[in-house]
């Protein structure tokens, strides 16, 4: 006898723990998992902007001290060093249609 713990599931609203492990196009709303991000240089305490799947070592504009290390997918970055996401258009989800004679209408997915 074959018991099926759940039968429904509800595939409009997924959680955001779904969410986040579905690939990146099978998501409901298409988004990439890499971002930009404001690197603190624990030395000189300058801000440097470092891609979150670097592919070369980025190093401190001021000190030369290395910031992060490549990895196969995201970088590593160096302890001491703090990061803050930077917000873009793209993570944003907005549509702009153009309405003639009128200004457009902006509508933002949830």
């Amino acid at each position: 006898m074959l018991i099926f713990l759940e039968l429904a599931k509800d595939l409009l609203h997924p959680t955001p723990d779904e969410e986040k492990r579905r690939h990146k196009k099978k998501r409901l709303v298409q988004c990439p998992n890499s971002y930009f991000m404001d690197v603190k240089c624990p030395g000189c305490y300058k801000i440097t902007t470092v891609f979150s799947h670097a592919q070369t070592v980025v190093l401190c504009v001021g000190c030369s001290t290395v910031l992060c290390q490549p990895t196969g997918g995201k970088a590593r970055l160096t302890e001491g060093t703090g990061k803050t996401n930077k917000q873009t258009s793209m993570h944003r989800e907005e549509m702009v249609l153009p309405v003639f004679n009128e200004s457009p209408i902006v509508f933002t997915l949830l």
